[in-house]
């Protein structure tokens, strides 16, 4: 058995110190978020009665399951679930194919305007979309666009800016010499994008990705104004719908279910790709 030499890293106990009352707050927020989560996840398995007593967690009665079921079935949740489901999903696939091709031609070739179309992507991050909420509407009226199509295609278009944007760094440090060869081998503009470029931003493309869809998910504003129908409701409005209902239900262990189901999604997503979010943030493309 052949020895290994080992190294001891020296803790540098001035530094650490420094960053004590950082660590501080960061593990009292988890601590508060965790417990908050634990409270959550409790009353959903709970009676009313053992809300208002405080004993959700002596589970006197059992787990109550059926407050799963009755939120899912009952008060609809399942409609507002798949109705955010749907248009996260659709509004990630198509602001992906709008917003990776033009960042793709602003970041890589200069032309007139091209300052000019940056310059109104960073304006048009930057107002607010209660001051847009009118003129919209108004359009939609006069178009005669309804139902779940006009909230797909405004979830679309209000988060093209900043992908756009997001991803203009990326594809600006990508090195030129891949298209170069790619032109040597008779590679189209368009397949060298799609084939060879596209995929070098795959970590930021994912990161963003997951970006506009909890922006989606957790959309509340415009689902209120535009969806005039419960079965064009997304989980946030719905949400609210359940909380006005508990005044005559009292059901408020389905309510807290409820909470559960529609946080179980980004919850998820965060444990399984935070490596990829991180990497898409802190990363950037190959340097030429």
């Amino acid at each position: 058995m052949s020895k290994k030499n080992k190294y001891k890293q020296k803790i540098n106990w001035k530094r650490e110190l420094s960053l004590l009352p950082g660590y501080l707050i960061v593990t009292v927020w988890i601590v508060f978020t965790a417990a908050f989560l634990i409270w959550i996840l409790g009353a959903s398995l709970s009676t009313s009665a053992e809300i208002f007593t405080g004993s959700i967690f002596k589970f006197e009665t059992g787990f109550h399951w059926e407050n799963y079921k009755s939120a899912w079935e009952t008060q609809n949740v399942s409609v507002f679930f798949l109705n955010s489901l749907l248009y996260a999903a659709v509004a990630c696939v198509f602001v992906i194919l709008i917003s990776a091709p033009a960042a793709y031609v602003l970041s890589r070739y200069e032309f007139v305007g091209n300052k000019m179309i940056k310059s109104g992507l960073i304006i048009a991050m930057s107002i607010p979309v209660i001051m847009i909420i009118m003129p919209l509407f108004a359009l939609a009226t006069q178009w005669q666009i309804k139902g779940r199509l006009l909230l797909m295609l405004l979830y679309i278009f209000l988060n093209v800016p900043f992908t756009t944007t997001y991803l203009l760094n990326f594809f600006a440090t990508l090195s030129k010499t891949y298209e170069e060869a790619a032109a040597i081998d008779g590679c189209a503009p368009v397949k060298t994008f799609w084939v060879i470029m596209l995929p070098l931003v795959q970590p930021a493309i994912i990161t963003v990705t997951i970006f506009n869809f909890l922006s989606v998910w957790n959309e509340f504003f415009i689902a209120l104004i535009f969806a005039s129908t419960d079965k064009m409701k997304s989980v946030g409005v719905g949400l609210l719908q359940i909380v006005n209902s508990m005044k005559y239900t009292g059901n408020y262990g389905g309510l807290f279910a409820a909470v559960v189901i529609v946080f179980l999604p980004t919850f998820i997503l965060y444990i399984l790709l935070s490596e990829k979010i991180i990497s898409g943030v802190t990363g950037g493309g190959v340097k030429g």
